[in-house]
Formats: C-alpha cells, sequence, structure tokens
C-alpha cells in the first residue's frame, strides 16, 4: 500500500476514535457555534456586526479543529505510546501525517458546515451566488486547514505531555482571536497587535471568511482596507511549508531519542 492509502486507512480509524469520544465531540463542534450565539446576540442590531462575528467565527472554529484537535491528538498518542506501536508497522511519518490532516479536514468541513447554518438561521449570513466566491472559501479552507493542522503537528510533537497539551495549545489561540479580527475589528486595534497577528494564520483565515460572506464595501474595516486575497494566500501557503517542515523535524528528532 501506498504512503496516500495507509494514511487514510489510518484517518479512517482517528474519525471513528473521535466520534466514540461524544463529550470532545459535542465540545469541539458546540464551542463556537456557542460562542457565536452569545457573542452575536451581545452585539444587537448593529449593520454588518452578526455576519461579521460568525464569518470571523467561521475561521477561529476550523483552525480550533485543526490545530488544537491535531496538536493535544498528537500528545496523547505519545503519552500512551500509540506512536511507538506505530512505529514498529508499515505507516510511515507521511503517512501518519496524511490521515491526521484527513482526520481534522472532515472534521473542519463539518464545523464550517455548522457554523455556516447558525450564521445563515440566526445572522442573515448569505450564501455566496457567485463561483468566485466559492473558490475562494475552498482555497481559504484548505490552506487553512492545512496550515493550522500542520502546525498543531509540530507543537503536539514537542508538548511535554498530554495533561499539558490543551493548555499549551489553547493559549496562543485564545489570544490570537483577541487580535486577529475575530471579536474586535481590525481598525480598532493597536497597530503593533494587528502587525503581530498578521504573521499568524489566524487573521488571514478569518479575513478570507469575511470576504467570502460579507459585501466587498465591507472591505474598509479589515487593516488594509481591502481584502488581500494574494497575501493571504501567500501567508497561509508559507505556513503550510513551515508547518511541514517543523512537524517532520519534530518527529524525526522523537524518533531518535525513542529510537523508533
Amino acid at each position: 500500500m501506498s504512503t496516500v492509502d495507509i494514511g487514510l486507512a489510518r484517518g479512517g480509524v482517528e474519525l471513528r476514535q473521535f466520534f466514540r469520544d461524544r463529550a470532545g465531540m459535542v465540545f469541539t463542534f458546540a464551542l463556537p457555534a456557542f460562542i457565536l450565539m452569545l457573542l452575536g446576540n451581545i452585539t444587537g442590531d448593529a449593520p454588518g456586526a452578526g455576519q461579521s462575528l460568525a464569518a470571523s467565527l467561521l475561521g477561529a472554529g476550523i483552525i480550533s479543529t485543526s490545530f488544537i484537535t491535531l496538536g493535544v491528538g498528537v500528545a496523547q498518542d505519545r503519552g500512551d505510546g500509540t506512536l511507538k506501536r506505530l512505529a514498529g508497522t508499515p505507516m510511515s511519518p507521511g503517512a501518519y501525517f496524511v490521515g491526521k490532516i484527513t482526520l481534522v479536514g472532515l472534521l473542519s468541513l463539518a464545523e464550517a458546515v455548522l457554523m455556516i447554518a447558525v450564521g445563515v438561521a440566526f445572522f442573515d449570513i448569505e450564501l455566496p451566488t457567485s463561483l468566485d466566491k466559492w473558490l475562494t472559501f475552498t482555497w481559504v479552507f484548505v490552506l487553512g486547514v492545512v496550515s493550522c493542522g500542520l502546525l498543531g503537528l509540530a507543537i503536539g510533537g514537542l508538548v511535554k505531555s498530554a495533561r499539558s497539551a490543551p493548555a499549551v495549545m489553547n493559549l496562543p489561540y485564545i489570544g490570537l482571536q483577541f487580535v486577529s479580527g475575530v471579536y474586535v475589528a481590525l481598525p480598532m486595534l493597536p497597530k503593533a497587535m494587528v502587525t503581530v497577528a498578521s504573521f499568524f494564520p489566524l487573521k488571514w483565515v478569518a479575513q478570507g471568511f469575511r470576504s467570502v460572506f460579507l459585501s466587498d464595501d465591507m472591505a474598509i474595516q479589515e487593516a488594509a482596507g481591502a481584502w488581500e486575497h494574494g497575501r493571504t494566500a501567500l501567508v497561509l501557503g508559507a505556513w503550510c511549508v513551515v508547518g511541514l517542515v517543523l512537524s517532520l523535524l519534530v518527529f524525526r528528532s522523537s524518533s531518535r531519542r525513542t529510537g523508533a
């Protein structure tokens, strides 16, 4: 079997394991939707506020699903000996990566469907009618999931214990939400915060989804006054490469230390 075939088979196993943990499944899917319902009602009838929040939290939701799910999952796999056991099988690190990315890709797609449904039902989000907007949604989604999934793999491989993994993974994620235009419009933030956020995927994923679900005249609310699709693709693509390199380095180093 090829690396991809083994990885997809492993992805199926990961998916079944995820859905057996019903508490974790509900928390993963429900938390972003709950925050959207809560904050969406707090913002009230401010023009465009609910739509902007829904689009931004769509990005935050899929990043949570990919980055945190993978980071915590890898730390757990190492802590309970799963990685050592897999090292004795024909599964290569590449196949392990494919399996994990398959898991978070499908979970992120389900998360996106849920968030869009909540946005349409409660916050008057309008589904795009043009092919260009759906193509933008597709490449932002794919680059966001892959880049953040690979970063989750790398950081999860560095976390010392499975017990500390949730705290380690959630701290940067929560902090970046506040400086990336998810909860607060970018023009209202200090320039230094926006500059820091611009180095990380969350700001660009949220901005990309806002460009899909909001009207073009809302681009004035972005830091640059434009949707910046080219820069979004460049930054997310760069993080895909960085995440892949870091993941390979972390797992290669770990294999040498353990002798696996």
